[in-house]
């Protein structure tokens, strides 16, 4: 039997009071933002956070990221009206200069006789470049051309610099003859290593960090060989540990994990593969990928291949994180893309 038309009158406005209040109710609640990442470390992005008026402060490729003392986040790109950006903590405009790094590339912030300093290495100008904060140029290292190794300036493109207690720091000559070039804390050249004499392959050493607590060791991203080498500075290869399916670019340290860049999931095969980031324990096991596939070890320990997951990066490059465990991250060849804030969740 059909209801009467005022029972279906009734059944219709109740339904519609019904569905009103879900959308309502559905409404008022806040939107939860994509979730990347696996474990005790899921992260979700800020959006917006860092992006400028392209027209004022253009980037191109955005190749390093550094934290300062006073908490700002200083940011290297290849774009010479401004190769330096600097960001307050929510990611607004604090200043930016550089006009004369074409090809900047690598970036570290080190505190020396209680200043700021950063060192930028740059591959067309063949060198590495050590400047304040605001751009005034401290000191720069050139190939060092009296060793054999280096007959033509131009086969010396230092990728990075890895810098260690001692004030002591290394050039990575990862676009050039896979080098190592070691310097005092005075800037005065030591020796060199690595190498493809000592077992470095070519598109390989790009950037790294030493290990904490040693004085000795050292950890290098190998790039396009995915993987990572455990080295001490006589230039001796202790341990390999594959990222099958990553491209390290760049390596962090905080709160007892490693943090790492991969540029894409099959480059250079694929120049339009995607990639992602990945949490490293201590014992460098993969415990997260941001934006990739969840990591997956075999019976015997073995990582299998990962991947580019979620639509979230497009080409990272270099990454920082923060005393709130936040993540920042700098892309190459990403449509001209300001950085990537993520908040660990």
């Amino acid at each position: 039997m059909s209801p009467s038309p005022n029972r279906r009158s009734f059944l219709k406005s109740s339904s519609t009071l019904f569905a009103g209040g879900i959308c309502a109710n559905l409404l008022s609640q806040p939107s939860r933002r994509a979730r990347y990442g696996q474990g005790d470390f899921q992260y979700e992005q800020v959006p917006g956070w860092g992006e400028l008026d392209p027209a004022q402060t253009p980037v191109n490729n955005c190749h390093g990221l550094a934290h300062t003392s006073d908490g700002h986040i200083v940011l290297l790109t290849d774009h010479t009206q401004n190769n330096v950006i600097v960001y307050d903590r929510a990611g607004k405009l604090v200043s930016k200069w550089g006009m004369n790094f074409p090809k900047a590339h690598g970036l570290v912030l080190r505190e020396e006789d209680n200043r700021d300093v950063l060192y930028i290495t740059d591959l067309d100008r063949n060198a590495v470049f050590k400047t304040t904060l605001d751009g005034e140029l401290i000191d720069e290292w050139g190939p060092p051309i009296d060793q054999p190794q280096y007959d033509e300036k131009k086969r010396y493109r230092p990728s990075w610099t890895l810098h260690f207690d001692d004030g002591g720091f290394l050039v990575l000559d990862g676009y050039g003859k896979d080098y190592f070039i070691h310097y005092d804390a005075q800037g005065r050249f030591k020796k060199i290593n690595g190498g493809p004499e000592g077992g470095i392959v070519h598109w390989g050493p790009h950037g790294g960090l030493p290990i904490p607590g040693s004085n000795d060791e050292m950890l290098i991203a190998m790039s396009d060989q995915q993987y990572l080498l455990r080295m001490n500075r006589d230039g001796d290869i202790l341990e390999k540990t594959p990222l099958p399916g990553g491209n390290p670019r760049s390596i962090k340290f905080h709160d007892n994990h490693y943090y790492i860049a991969h540029l894409a999931d099959n480059w250079p095969a694929d120049r339009n593969s995607r990639g992602f980031l990945s949490v490293l324990d201590r014992n460098l096991k993969v415990v997260s990928n941001i934006a990739g596939t969840p990591p997956e070890y075999d019976s015997r320990g073995a990582l299998q291949k990962m991947a580019h997951q979620e639509p979230l990066f497009i080409h990272p490059h270099d990454l920082i994180l923060d005393n709130e465990d936040s993540l920042y991250c700098a892309q190459f060849a990403s449509n001209q893309t300001y950085p990537i804030k993520l908040v660990r969740v």
